[in-house]
């Protein structure tokens, strides 16, 4: 028998090299290619039939995502204290199931920072199957009474969108255009003297430079423009001592650094008013 000749095993490919030119010209190219497709997809976005082609495809574009397990499957919410999980729920239009990337963090925001109770909101998506929620919610203050209206208002002075205030009735009113921009200051001058402040029920806010305080309901207390926080401690100390608000007084003027001014109830506005000096009761301010 013929013995076959061996055949000579093939020599090695040489990797084809790109040529220089086109190396350098393939970043544009994909830039153009790039470019021309989002031009398509906008010219398509104009278009009945192109909005329908595009909604088509996003939609099989979460279809696919959620096969392969990008969906909300957990929710975190941190902050929370007063508004309603379901509410909440509504407003990230997003079910557990929901494909994950179908939720817009910028859409639920707004929609989150337009409820009554929540001053900012954050939303991340964590992937594969989370979102997590911040929030910082509201604390109301005070209600605050302007132009014949009663409105809830916070720290800051901003409204509380709430309608119903019935639930908010322990809380002092602030009378006065101006009112709400300085109520956090006066509430935390009284909270110094916290007996005395519980029996605050409203602070009128007088041509923006000082404040009216009812007392029990019942008694005026004019606290002056410079130190009200002295006049406030002296106040205390006097009711302390000698509990100058149990008798039958109308109004006490503390606009004088030196002493108080009282007005018996049932007495005359134009009638001159007794006046006694404070007994000491520490350092003068």
């Amino acid at each position: 028998m013929r013995a076959r000749a061996a055949r000579a095993a093939p020599p090695p490919r040489r990797r084809r090299r790109i040529p220089p030119a086109v190396r350098r010209a393939l970043p544009c190219a994909i830039l153009v290619v790039l470019a021309t497709g989002l031009y398509g997809g906008v010219v398509l976005s104009r278009l009945p039939v192109g909005q329908a082609i595009l909604a088509a495809s996003a939609d099989r574009a979460l279809a696919a995502s959620a096969a392969l397990g990008l969906v909300v499957r957990d929710i975190e919410v941190e902050g929370r204290e007063t508004t309603d999980a379901a509410t909440i729920m509504a407003a990230l239009a997003a079910d557990r199931g929901t494909p994950i990337l179908a939720v817009s963090p910028s859409r639920a925001k707004e929609k989150l920072e337009s409820l009554p109770w929540v001053r900012s909101a954050a939303i991340e998506r964590r992937l594969p199957d989370t979102l997590r929620v911040r929030l910082v919610e509201r604390h109301p203050l005070a209600v605050w009474q302007h132009a014949g209206r009663h409105e809830l208002i916070d720290r800051e002075g901003a409204v509380i969108p709430v309608k119903d205030l019935t639930r908010f009735a322990r809380l002092p009113t602030v009378v006065g255009d101006d009112a709400a921009s300085q109520a956090a200051a006066l509430i935390d001058m009284l909270a110094r003297e916290p007996e005395l402040a519980a029996r605050v029920t409203a602070a009128v806010r007088v041509d923006d430079r000082r404040w009216n305080l009812r007392i029990d309901n019942a008694i005026d207390v004019l606290l002056p423009e410079a130190d009200p926080a002295g006049a406030w401690a002296r106040l205390a100390a006097q009711e302390r001592a000698n509990s100058l608000l149990q008798h039958d007084i109308q109004t006490v003027d503390m606009r004088l650094p030196d002493r108080l001014v009282l007005r018996p109830a049932g007495a005359p506005p134009g009638e001159a008013t007794p006046a006694k000096k404070p007994r000491p009761s520490g350092k003068n301010t």
